[in-house]
């Protein structure tokens, strides 16, 4: 197997046969951002005095390293070894925070007072506002109208940290319409102000550095494995929707000889506007260029972004990651979807028999593994639960109790009012 990469070169990730993903195609306003961050990436985060700020935050404010746990009942009725990489039990209940605690340290570092972010299942933005709460930066979360009514418990609990969340009504009032807004502001205020962006995407060095900071979940798996087992793994599972928690993970296995399996929205259907399956080879998805960044989106004929569509608001993004994108176009790894119905399917069976919840991103991996264990056996599978599913309640329980929940929340707005 000819050895990959890790990092970009020259800002992009690719060759001359396969194509070449990322790069940094930005308004004429931005380059000066941009280029104080590529100076930080560079001479800023490899210092042994970043590195060992990061380290301590990791371990006693991030509560790192999150466990690897065999999923016993769940092995014995699917014919496979299975383990869980629990990020779950990070603070703030996501993988989400790795990444924005590097950035907002690193902010702190380049002496800035304002921190800007974008957020669309709230996990995200809930992990730079404790981020911020922690290291003492002010901070603010754009968030699509549609996001925010969806996933309230998030923007309670940013709100609590002291954050303030920033509605967006433009657009298609998600994910894709809050990285605009947020850029868009930066462009004002960069002198102050750090983007901290929350996958692995955007223009370069973002991919490169959310990749760096989520990488941590790759390397502890390699070493928690010598627990349970001699030897790698034959498959690592991960939802795919910008990419930070696939790419973090799989990133310490790229040259080793194991299967990786990214999973995307499907959403309803394989119709326009109602899946977020890029990578899909019935995927209508083509090479563009958005958001500062080239790489394979759905979009229109004139490179509009497409309406999409998941059961969850984090996997629900036009674009993927270019180092995910160049991955799935050379093979090494390799693309499924989930729908809807299979990630509450998936989502009931590792509660039932696992004693977890997974967030509803986590979910479309382990229907992902649903999927591959009616083909495969007896083999060792690690699946990143990259959150917690407390955040979807408003999701979950009305997809799967619908009637229980109206009734509930009707004799909560009553209990209220004190009718």
């Amino acid at each position: 197997m000819k050895k990959i990469p890790l990092k970009s070169k020259n800002k992009f990730f690719g060759d001359v046969v396969n194509g070449y993903f990322g790069g940094q195609y930005i308004p004429e306003i931005l380059k000066p951002a941009l280029l104080e961050l590529q100076e930080a990436y560079q001479k800023i985060f490899p210092t042994p005095l970043y590195q060992r700020e990061l380290k301590t935050l990791f371990k006693h404010f991030v509560s790192r390293p999150t466990p690897l746990i065999y999923a016993q009942n769940a092995s014995k009725i699917l014919h496979n070894e299975i383990y869980l990489k629990f990020e779950g039990l990070a603070n703030t209940g996501a993988h989400k925070i790795n990444n924005a605690i590097g950035q907002v340290l690193l902010a702190k570092k380049m002496g800035k007072k304002h921190i800007i972010a974008e957020t669309g299942a709230g996990q995200h933005g809930l992990a730079v506002a404790a981020a911020c709460a922690k290291l003492g930066l002010k901070c603010e979360i754009y968030m699509g109208e549609i996001d925010i009514n969806r996933q309230k418990p998030n923007v309670f609990n940013m709100q609590l940290f002291g954050a303030k969340v920033i509605s967006v009504s433009s657009g298609s009032k998600t994910l894709k319409d809050a990285v605009n807004e947020t850029l868009r502001i930066w462009s004002k205020r960069s002198k102050d102000t750090f983007y901290v962006l929350g996958s692995a995407l955007g223009p370069y060095p973002y991919p490169d550095i959310v990749r760096d900071l989520q990488s941590i979940i790759g390397k502890e798996v390699k070493q928690q494995c010598k627990d349970y087992f001699q030897g790698l793994p034959d498959y690592l599972i991960a939802c795919v929707g910008g990419g930070s928690n696939s790419i973090g993970f799989f990133s310490a296995f790229l040259n080793e000889k194991v299967s990786l399996i990214g999973v995307e929205a499907g959403g309803i259907s394989p119709k326009i506007g109602q899946n977020a399956a890029r990578m899909d080879k019935k995927s209508i998805a083509s090479i563009g260029i958005a958001q500062g960044y080239k790489s394979i989106f759905l979009q229109n004929a004139q490179g509009q972004l497409s309406a999409t569509h998941s059961i969850s608001a984090g996997l629900d993004y036009a674009g993927i990651g270019p180092q995910l994108a160049y991955l799935g176009t050379i093979g090494r790894i390799k693309f499924l979807s989930a729908k809807d119905e299979e990630t509450l399917e998936a989502l009931k069976f590792f509660a039932q028999n696992e004693g977890i919840i997974p967030a509803l991103e986590s979910s479309h991996a382990l229907a992902g593994v649903l999927q591959i264990c009616k083909k495969i056996k007896n083999k060792k599978i690690i699946v990143n639960i990259s959150g917690r599913g407390d955040k979807d309640i408003f999701i979950t329980a009305k997809a799967l109790n619908p009637d229980s929940w109206v009734n509930f929340l009707q004799e909560e707005i009553k209990r209220i009012k004190g009718i």
